[in-house]
Parts: structure tokens; sequence; C-alpha cells
């Protein structure tokens, strides 16, 4: 719906940050076009694929579906016969009652297990395809099992596992999964305030208990908190699914990863005043991106991080260089990395790059595994 960005697909270009996606569309020889014009892309579609974005609404304790439903309601208006595929993420039964909403029944859901920057790899080599359609529905279910198939075909990794299950089961997997990602996250950060606290050396701890088979050692360097589109506002829909359900550990994941940043914010605070000698003190972000190889700071750990220093009304300049703006939410942007170096007391970097090699004294980051 951007046309600037259908116009660097149609020229071959991605409009975000991902080798693979740049790679492929730079070969030229695939069938896609894009287009701005929704009635085009979907009459004489037998597939329709919605992955628009379903942000969380804090007042509504709920995801925002109305970029789905509007699609839906597009669809059905100019080709009520082909089968929809949602991909966006959204509460467990969501598709259900949209199908009774909308009636109809070609309405499936398909979750998305997809990293930033890396879309298109995990596309080419899923971990695993699922497809979700009503199992009284025989003719869904044959359409459903033919979709995954075509993903399957997709794909470059071989032997690909297929699950087939029921629509809820199947929206349940993808808010469990990444909040059990969550939970793995803020854990590890947990494990690494205390470390800090008390002094001991957070990495050999890490490693000693990675190397369990049964832990492993992914997931295991410590952050600002877990960020991304994905992780809180998924965390956050399974907790208000849980409304009428017991529970302790879906909360806490929530409230563990509020607890990180209050406490990363702290230490670059009272870092920050160590180093000026008081509360004159300037405080350096370094990249908002959560990770390197992305473009997206949406949701970003940092951005919390930030918020409590502005709370405190701490001066805060920004060096990320994806950004055209010079300034974002009221601080300055700086576009020359030697310049930020010299404008920041202390600078706090979520991920560790050597261009800060040289003013690693100043540098608060918790990134044990940077060299790894």
């Amino acid at each position: 719906i951007i046309p600037e960005r259908v116009q660097m697909l149609n020229q071959g270009k991605s409009p975000i940050e991902d080798n693979e996606i740049q790679e492929y569309l730079a070969r030229g020889n695939l069938k896609l076009t894009a287009t701005t014009n929704g009635e085009e892309a979907y009459q004489k579609a037998d597939y329709i694929i919605i992955s628009t974005p379903t942000n969380y609404d804090e007042e509504r304790d709920y995801f925002d579906t109305s970029s789905v439903e509007s699609v839906i309601e597009q669809v059905l208006r100019c080709n009520p016969q082909t089968m929809i595929v949602i991909k966006s993420t959204v509460p467990v039964g969501y598709t259900e009652s949209i199908r009774k909403q909308y009636g109809t029944k070609n309405i499936i859901f398909s979750p998305e297990f997809l990293r930033e920057g890396r879309a298109l790899y995990d596309n080419l080599y899923p971990s695993r395809i699922i497809v979700g359609a009503p199992e009284d529905e025989p003719e869904t279910v044959q359409k459903a099992r033919r979709f995954a198939e075509l993903l399957k075909e997709g794909a470059l990794k071989e032997d690909v596992s297929i699950l087939e299950m029921g629509l809820t089961e199947a929206e349940a997997v993808k808010l469990f999964a990444n909040t059990c990602l969550a939970m793995r996250v803020a854990f590890i950060n947990e494990l690494d305030t205390y470390a800090e606290i008390k002094g001991l050396r957070a990495e050999q701890v890490i490693r000693g208990m990675g190397l369990d088979p049964r832990i492993g050692l992914h997931y295991n360097n410590p952050s600002f908190g877990y960020g991304g589109y994905c992780l809180p506002k998924d965390t956050k829909q399974l907790r208000a699914n849980y409304r009428d359900v017991p529970e302790n550990m879906v909360d806490a994941i929530v409230e563990a990863n509020r607890t990180r940043k209050t406490y990363i914010a702290d230490q670059v605070m009272k870092i920050g005043r160590e180093l000026a000698g008081g509360d004159g003190y300037v405080i350096g972000v370094y990249r908002l991106a959560m990770k390197s190889g992305s473009d997206n700071f949406r949701k970003s750990a940092v951005l919390g991080v930030m918020k409590r220093f502005e709370a405190q009304k701490r001066e805060v300049v920004i060096y990320e260089p994806s950004l055209e703006e010079d300034e974002l939410y009221g601080h300055r942007v700086v576009k020359d990395l030697e310049e930020f170096k010299e404008l920041s007391t202390v600078i706090v970097a979520n991920r560790f790059d050597g261009e800060l090699e040289d003013v690693r004294g100043k540098v608060y980051t918790r990134d044990l595994f940077a060299r790894d």
C-alpha cells in the first residue's frame, strides 16, 4: 500500500534490509509483480495471504486486527470463492470467530515463524509448516493441505515437517512459541542482572548451563530485554487470553521485561553520573535496531530504556545511520559517528560493534558474546 515500496519491488530492490530478499529480487527471474491495487491483485488469485500488522492495543488489551478485516472485506467483494490464508498473528479463537462474522468457510490460518532480517531465509529453510483448518470441512482441509505443499515446494530445505491442526490450535502455536522464547530471553537477562550485582561473570555461568543439551546455547546472550515486532505484543496477547485461566508465568514474563529495562536504565544513569562527576552527563544511544542485519526498530528494547531516561529528564543523543530524521522522540539524531562519541558521556549499546572499540571505556552493554 506504500507506492515507494511497490516501485522498489518492481525494480528488483528490497524495501527492507534482508540479504536473501535482495539477492532473489536482483536475479530478475521471479514471477512477482507488486501493486497498490488490491482488487487487481485478488481477482484471479487461488490463495490470498494476509500478513498485515496486528499491533497490540494497550487500552483494549487486545490485538488491533482491523487491517486483517479490511483485507477480508475487500477480498469477499471481488473474489469470494478464493481461499484466504491469515498469517498475521491474531488472538486465540480469532479465525473461527471471523469466519462466523463474515459467513464464509474460505478462511484458514497458517502461522509464520520469521526472524527480522532473515525472513526469506526462514521461508526457504522452515523449521516447520503449520496450517489450521476445521477438521469437519474436508474441502477446506484439502485446500489447506495444498497450501502447505506449496510452501514446501518453495523451500530449499528437504524433509520439512508439515503439521495440520485446528484453526485455534494453529493460532495458539504462534503465541505460545513466542512467549516461550520471550521467557528464555527474560530468564537469561535475570541471570545477567544477578551476576552483575553479585560480581559473577555471567558468560561463564551461561556457557556452563548452556552446554547441557536440554538447555542449549541459543538465545543465551543477555540484552536490554526482549523486543522487536513480535515478542512484546504476543506475550501481552497471550496474557490477555489467560484472563479467565489460572496462571503465573505468562504475567511474570511480561513484568520481567519491564524490570530488566528499568535496571538497565538505572545502571546507565549511575555510570553517567560517575563519569561526569555529577548530573551533567549526556547519554548516547548507539543503534536502535534489535539486531545486526535489520533496519527495523519497532518496539526495540532500547526504546523502552530511553523512555526511562526521558522520565528522569536525561539528555539523550542517538546514532542510527538508517534514520533520515534529525530528531526522534524529541532527541537529537547524530549522523556522524565520531561526533556522537565526542558528545556522549556514556554510550548505551544493546549490541556491541567493533567501531566502538576506541571508546569501550564509556560503553555500557550486556552483549557478552559479541565476538563469538
